[in-house]
Order: structure tokens, then C-alpha cells, then sequence
């Protein structure tokens, strides 16, 4: 049913969602420091800087989840309060819980796949962070036995990311150029100009 709006598994109350009716479907839009994790016929999308984006799925019983994270590691945020080890904002625990949430909701560990999408170096005078997110995701994977089944990062374009859990297809949508204005105006900027060229944008399949 059109704009129909199935309940969220319990910790997801929070996350966004509307109804696309372009794409017929309800979508669940996640920001830095967040994620989500649904069986249901929904999409994913967020929106990518230097930041990343994991997309992990079971294929098998549909049932998939996408992060957003900011920077890679934060040792601290073990040591230190339960908010600040959920805030996802850090590679570490965004990955983490998002695997742990696709499992405890049905997912098979072994039947996991993985697609990872941003890292790019949208302000030259900060080359390192994009890069270190990419390094971040890629060691993490290997190391938890994880292979990546396919990627767009790097590069210097924000992204948008539609990310199907069903099915694990995923869109990406590029902007090959943006104005180079403080952090805060470049973010606001490239939001913008995402969500208003998503009609005239190229899109890749993953």
C-alpha cells in the first residue's frame, strides 16, 4: 500500500523515514552517526562527504543495514560512557553494531556481504580523511574475515547512496563538482545540490 509505514525494529524509532513516490517505496534516511537495519521492502539512503557508508546484507533472508560513519577508530569510546560508544559517529562501533544488529535480526554470519561507498576528498587541504576511512573500513573487514563485494570510494565527489536490503542493490549518484566555501557552507552545499540534482544525475549500479 502507498506510503504504508511498517514498524522499525526496536533502537531505529529515531531514523527518519518518508514515503518516495518516485520510487514507490518508504525510505529511511540516515545521517552521520547513525544506521539502520530492516527485513522490510524499504531503502536506505544517505548522503557522502569524506564520510563512509557500509552496506551489509544477508541475501539469503533479505535483511540488510547501512552505516554513516565520520572518522575511523576512537579508543576512548570504549573506556567511555554508553553514549558515546552508540553514537556510531567512529568506524569502529559503527561497524560493529551494524553487523551485530543484521545478525540478532536473522542474518547468517557467513552469508554476509558487504558494499562500501564514499571517502572522498571533497576539501583538498583535508586529504587525509577521506583516505583514512577508506584504509579504516578495508583493514576492519580483513581482519573480521569479511570481503567486500563491490565499492565506489575515493575520488573527488560527494555521493549519494540508495541501498536496496532485500536485495543488496545499491545506486550511487555523483556531483563531479562543487564549490570549494568554508566546512559548514560545503556541507550544506553539497546536501543540496544532491537531493536537487537527483533527477539529472547519472546513476551507478553496485
Amino acid at each position: 500500500m502507498e506510503g504504508e509505514f511498517k514498524p522499525v525494529y526496536p533502537g531505529f524509532e529515531n531514523i527518519k523515514r518518508y514515503w518516495d513516490c518516485n520510487r514507490k517505496s518508504v525510505v529511511a534516511k540516515i545521517l552521520p552517526g547513525e544506521f539502520y537495519v530492516t527485513k522490510q521492502s524499504e531503502i536506505i539512503s544517505t548522503v557522502l562527504g569524506s564520510c563512509i557508508s557500509a552496506c551489509v546484507y544477508d541475501e539469503k533472508m533479505g535483511i540488510g543495514g547501512m552505516n554513516h560513519f565520520m572518522l575511523p577508530i576512537n579508543q576512548a569510546a570504549a573506556l567511555g560512557t554508553e553514549e558515546d560508544q552508540l553514537c556510531c559517529r567512529y568506524g569502529n562501533w559503527a561497524m560493529e553494531f551494524l553487523i551485530n544488529e543484521v545478525i540478532k535480526n536473522g542474518g547468517s554470519r557467513q552469508n554476509l556481504k558487504v558494499k562500501l561507498f564514499g571517502g572522498g576528498q571533497i576539501i583538498k587541504a583535508m586529504t587525509d580523511v577521506g583516505e583514512g576511512n577508506i584504509k579504516f573500513a578495508s583493514t576492519y573487514l580483513k581482519q573480521e574475515g569479511f570481503s567486500v563485494d563491490s565499492h565506489d570510494v575515493g575520488g573527488p565527489w560527494p555521493r549519494k547512496v540508495m541501498f536496496y536490503p532485500e536485495t543488496g542493490k545499491a545506486q550511487v549518484k555523483k556531483l563531479r563538482s562543487i564549490h570549494n566555501d568554508t566546512i559548514q557552507q560545503r556541507e550544506n552545499k553539497y546536501l543540496h545540490e544532491i537531493e536537487v540534482q537527483d533527477a539529472h544525475t547519472d546513476i551507478e549500479l553496485f
